[in-house]
């Protein structure tokens, strides 16, 4: 698993996030059957510049916790044999690693909602990661079904990890 990392404001946690991520990004490969190691850029920044990313790409002006920037447009979520017959598209060249796109996670609104859902930071960071990367994977939750399919997916996943609310 290939993970870069952005830390745009040198931001300090209290866990070992780099860490943390890794362990988070391998898991939800390992549970999505992914035949490929991964690479990831994480970029972690604060509210102002994740807002304005949002109202970039999404035409929504307001923070949001997330965003995701998948690079393999999946049809149907984890299909990696669409990757199989494309290799040459998605793989980095040099690696042969699945490169499956950029996170952003605003780290004060990471905070905020710790502090508010009663739980640590590190348990909401991975929770993030796991979001961030289902949705670089092809999941989204914009119906109820969906909804709960990434929801039973996310709680695996920390559960596996033994990172729980």
């Amino acid at each position: 698993m290939k993970l870069w990392i952005e830390n745009d404001n040198e931001y300090e946690f209290d866990f070992p996030y780099e860490d943390t991520a890794r362990q988070v990004l391998r898991q939800v490969l390992l549970q999505e059957n992914c035949p490929y190691e991964g690479e990831v850029t994480l970029v972690l920044t604060d509210s102002e510049k994740i807002r304005n990313t949002n109202k970039t790409f999404r035409g929504i002006d307001r923070e949001t916790d997330v965003l995701s920037f998948p690079a393999v447009d999946f049809s149907t979520p984890s299909d990696f044999q669409m990757v199989a017959e494309q290799e040459e598209i998605f793989l980095n060249l040099d690696s042969d690693e699945l490169i499956l796109g950029d996170i952003m996670i605003s780290v004060p609104k990471m905070r905020r909602q710790a502090e508010e859902y009663g739980h640590g930071e590190k348990r909401e960071f991975a929770f993030l990661i796991a979001h961030s990367l289902l949705h670089l994977l092809g999941y989204d939750h914009m119906d109820e079904k969906e909804a709960a399919q990434m929801e039973e997916k996310q709680e695996q996943i920390l559960g596996a990890l033994n990172i729980n609310r």
